[in-house]
């Protein structure tokens, strides 16, 4: 798969794509994230990039990384960007939907067509509600102390904004993933998922493991809240699918046997008994390698 990248001075970006024989890929990496709610960030680059490929060559399938940008809008600078028409300016973030009533989302359903569109979110997202009091807008609200008064209001815009667009996926879970990226997804006709699943899903992730004994993943801290991650939650999943035992190098481990035993882990193994014995947290390469090199040694099933 040939990989082209430019850059976007404007916005201060960087969009990457990459063409294959049928699948293609699209990552927008925006500006670092802020505090609180992004009113006027628009998804229209996202929307802008995905415009292209689809228009140069329709790929039979295209994944779409949405977790780069920093937007509050439920994707519709996106959809603007691909033929979606509306009321309200659909390109100057959650704050110019305010008062919207109508949107026709037909154009760019037709723009899509039969190419299967995989939105790319973190597993933490997956199920991620746009709207009400667990949506995107009463998390990030509260978390920045924002005003109940505007929260309802910003909320109120989602909503009305979804119902218009596609009220089968309003509530639709992950329709909130990423700033309300997903539900722009799923309104398109795609579907939401995570990249170490679809990373084993692909014939060289099902070729790594042929004739594997042992699936070792890591991850910074595994613990019970975090359960390590989407990669060490993938990774487990197929170890445990292809009859193969599991293990998790962690930088820290704080969680016991019969809790890692119901994720599928046979057993974790810590670099450091506390990341709090180095100021910053680093786990150096030499570290991690003689933790790997002692369990080559000494592990066994």
């Amino acid at each position: 798969m040939g990989v082209t990248t430019s850059s976007w001075v404007s916005d201060g970006g960087t969009l990457t794509t990459a063409q294959g024989p049928d699948t293609a890929l699209v990552q927008v990496l925006g500006p670092t994230h802020g505090p609180g709610i992004p009113y006027e960030k628009s998804s229209r680059p996202i929307g802008e990039a995905i415009r292209t490929l689809l228009t140069d060559r329709a790929p039979r399938r295209m994944l779409v990384d949405v977790a780069g940008l920093w937007v509050h809008d439920a994707g519709a600078g996106l959809l603007g960007a691909l033929g979606a028409a509306a009321d309200r300016p659909l390109d100057r973030g959650v704050a110019g939907l305010d008062g919207i009533s109508k949107v026709e989302l037909a154009p760019a359903r037709a723009l899509v067509g039969d190419t299967a569109l995989i939105g790319v979110v973190p597993a933490t997202q997956l199920t991620q509600p746009l709207l009400g009091l667990r949506g995107i807008t009463s998390v990030t609200g509260r978390e920045a102390n924002v005003e109940p008064e505007r929260m309802l209001r910003t909320d109120a815009a989602l909503e009305a904004f979804a119902q218009l667009a596609s009220p089968t996926h309003m509530r639709t879970p992950g329709a909130g993933a990423c700033g309300g990226l997903g539900f722009a997804m799923l309104a398109l006709g795609g579907k939401l998922d995570i990249g170490p699943a679809l990373a084993l899903a692909s014939p060289a992730g099902q070729y790594g493991l042929r004739g594997v004994d042992l699936v070792v993943t890591g991850c910074s801290v595994f613990d019970f809240a975090s359960r390590g991650g989407g990669v060490v939650a993938a990774m487990a999943e197929a170890a445990a699918a292809a009859l193969i035992p599991c293990i998790v190098i962690a930088g820290e481990v704080l969680i016991g046997t019969r809790e890692m035993r119901t994720m599928g882990v046979e057993a974790a193994y810590p670099v450091r008994e506390s990341l709090g014995d180095d100021p910053h947290g680093q786990i150096s390469e030499g570290e991690l390698a003689m933790t790997a090199r002692r369990l080559a040694r000494s592990w066994s099933w």
